[in-house]
This record gives C-alpha cells, sequence and structure tokens, in this order.
C-alpha cells in the first residue's frame, strides 16, 4: 500500500515481519513482542529497523531503544481509537525520537492535521475517502499555531501574542480592546 508523506504518495520500503517468519535482508518492521525476545540480534543487523506498536501498546521497555529504530508505526485500528495520539506526542517531546513515525489503520480525512500535529511524518490510510482526499490534494495542513506542538519550526515564535488586539490607544487588555462598552453590566 502506498503511504502518504510530505506531498503526496510514496511506495513503502518497509517489509513488516511476521512473528514467526525469518526476516529478510532488507528494512524490517517488527512487533514490540519480537523486538524485546530479540533484542540483541535485532540490534545487532545491518539493515534498517522498525518498530510497529498496535492499539494499547506502551513504550514500556523499549525507551533506552528508541533511537535503533528510523521508522516506528502506530496502528489506529478505528478512527475513535486516539491512544496514537498520546503516543506519538511522547515519542516526539519526551523521548526526543527524530525517525519517521508513521500512522497506520482507519484514520478519517479530518484527523490528518492533527495527527500531523502531534508529530507524525506519514500515513498508511485504509480509509478510502482519505486516501481520494489526500490523493487529490484536498487536505491542507496548518502549518502556524498558537499553542505549541511536537514539530519545532512550525509555531508562532515564542514570546509573541499575534492574537492580542490592542486598543486604539495602544493599551492591550483594556474596555476598547476587549469589546466591551464600558457601560457596566
Amino acid at each position: 500500500m502506498p503511504i502518504f508523506k510530505g506531498h503526496g504518495f510514496t511506495p513503502d520500503h518497509w517489509a513488516l515481519a511476521p512473528d514467526d517468519a525469518p526476516l529478510s535482508g532488507g528494512r524490517a518492521v517488527v512487533s514490540k513482542v519480537r523486538f524485546l525476545a530479540e533484542r540483541d540480534a535485532l540490534t545487532a543487523r545491518n539493515a534498517p529497523l522498525g518498530l510497529i506498536l498496535r492499539s494499547g501498546e506502551s513504550l514500556d521497555g523499549l525507551e533506552d531503544d528508541l533511537d535503533r529504530f528510523q521508522l516506528i508505526v502506530l496502528e489506529i485500528p478505528k478512527y475513535t481509537d486516539g491512544r496514537a495520539y498520546s503516543t506519538a506526542r511522547l515519542l516526539r517531546e519526551r523521548y526526543k525520537y527524530t525517525g519517521e513515525l508513521r500512522a497506520s489503520g482507519d484514520v478519517l480525512r479530518d484527523q490528518i492535521m492533527f495527527l500531523h500535529r502531534v508529530g507524525f511524518d506519514s500515513f498508511e490510510v485504509t480509509h478510502e475517502g482519505t486516501i481520494a482526499a489526500l490523493r487529490d490534494g484536498k487536505i491542507k495542513l496548518v502549518r502556524n499555531h498558537y499553542q505549541a506542538a511536537a514539530r519545532e519550526g512550525e509555531e508562532s515564535a515564542p514570546g509573541r501574542r499575534p492574537w492580542l488586539r490592542v486598543s486604539p490607544r495602544g493599551v492591550p487588555g483594556d474596555a476598547l480592546d476587549m469589546g466591551i462598552d464600558g457601560g457596566g453590566i
């Protein structure tokens, strides 16, 4: 299945390795269970390694190994399951993960911007309407936000308040600035 990354679809160069099958010599994505069971052998490989976290799996036991993964896939089995948002934010902010972070599964078009906002770089979407909207360029990612977010360089400059209104007298926060007529309550 093609992956949406950046501004378009691209072939997926990663292979999801079943837990009971030998790994190919190329890029492989393994489950958390397999990685923890075969940590030494997998980290000794001379090929890029990825990790898939199924819905509900935590980062427990992986904290010291996150920098070994060039790709982390977070599964979203149903669009109402929001646990991947929290995990993505933890990966980017607490653990400073800088590799590719992919959302995989049932993602609706309205969720793409929010998933991008918490740190996802790429999307493996199964929802046909979302795939069509991405293909047709109907989803625009917002790059400027007032609140801090996971991706550096996409926020308003710190210390500035671009939403602040200033009254004609130049005094922020006075009655004119807040839209109050000053005539009492």
